[in-house]
């Protein structure tokens, strides 16, 4: 039997047990202007927290706040994408105004590095390769990128249909998952030619509403944010079900951006980008 995670496991772990919750929220002792969270990502024994202009760091363990990065000419709403690399202990934001990438070395306090890259950059992954994969909302591309920006890979993805993507992972096929912005919204899994291979949503019938940041386990299965219904929803790898997380908060969640599952620590995070800007952590018994 394999012993990755899958959302059958994540789902019966969150019915048959009550998981842990608790919250970052805007009332930690660090000062940065805004407080919406609009991707969360983590790396070893760190979480780290975008808000407007800065990346917060935080303790996995105890998510007190411990440092902040701070991005040069990074607006406070002109972000929509993290991404962590464990190879090269970096960071990388996104950055929609300049249509350019930041990277951050996890020892230093600002951002070391940029490029431009094509038009809208919104959600950001790191694949199996260890290079940046940017997902370019108005250009209507995928790009990858090595981490000192040299570009490896570009993928059209208007004959996929995929006018607007907001987040896209490369799964272990080699394949790509792409969330679309549009309400209705629509998940497809693309090939490196930019054909669609499969699709759900994208109907007035739809479950996905307006499907933004992914997470996608070991075994390929998918973590989806739906804004719009401020839902958090599982898709199994073919695409062929979809199921809402029950997940315990109280009072409701507000409008979710960010979205990260942290399998080795059995933890998922979800960003709020409205109401009380909190991150919610859920610890997922397996």
């Amino acid at each position: 039997m394999s012993g990755r995670l899958s959302i059958a496991d994540l789902l019966t772990a969150m019915k048959s047990t009550i998981p842990k919750l608790t919250h970052i929220n805007s009332s930690i002792p660090v000062r940065y202007p805004g407080s919406s969270v609009s991707a969360v990502t983590t790396l070893d024994d760190k979480v780290f927290v975008l808000r407007g202009q800065h990346v917060v760091v935080h303790d996995a363990d105890t998510f007190t706040a411990q440092r902040v990065i701070v991005i040069p000419g990074l607006g406070s709403n002109n972000s929509l994408g993290l991404a962590a690399c464990a190879r090269y202990k970096c960071i990388y934001v996104s950055d929609r105004c300049h249509y350019s990438v930041h990277r951050a070395e996890l020892g230093d306090t600002t951002a070391g590095e940029s490029w431009s890259v094509a038009n809208d950059p919104r959600g950001l992954s790191v694949n199996k390769a260890h290079n940046l994969i940017v997902a370019c909302c108005a250009a209507k591309k995928l790009q990858e990128y090595t981490m000192h920006g040299i570009l490896v890979r570009e993928i059209s993805l208007e004959q996929a249909g995929l006018s607007r993507p907001w987040h896209a992972i490369q799964l272990s096929s080699g394949e790509y998952v792409v969330s679309q912005d549009t309400s209705p919204g629509m998940i497809g899994v693309v090939g490196m030619n930019g054909q669609i291979i499969r699709r759900c949503g994208e109907s007035e019938r739809s479950e996905i509403q307006c499907p933004r940041s992914l997470a996608v386990t070991k075994n390929d299965e998918i973590l989806v944010v739906d804004s719009a219904t401020s839902r958090i929803l599982s898709v199994n790898s073919s695409l062929s079900s979809i199921q809402e997380l029950e997940l315990p908060v109280d009072g409701e969640v507000h409008e979710p951006f960010g979205l990260c599952l942290d399998e080795s620590r059995r933890r998922l995070y979800v960003g709020e980008r409205f109401g009380k800007c909190r991150v919610l952590i859920f610890d997922v018994t397996l």
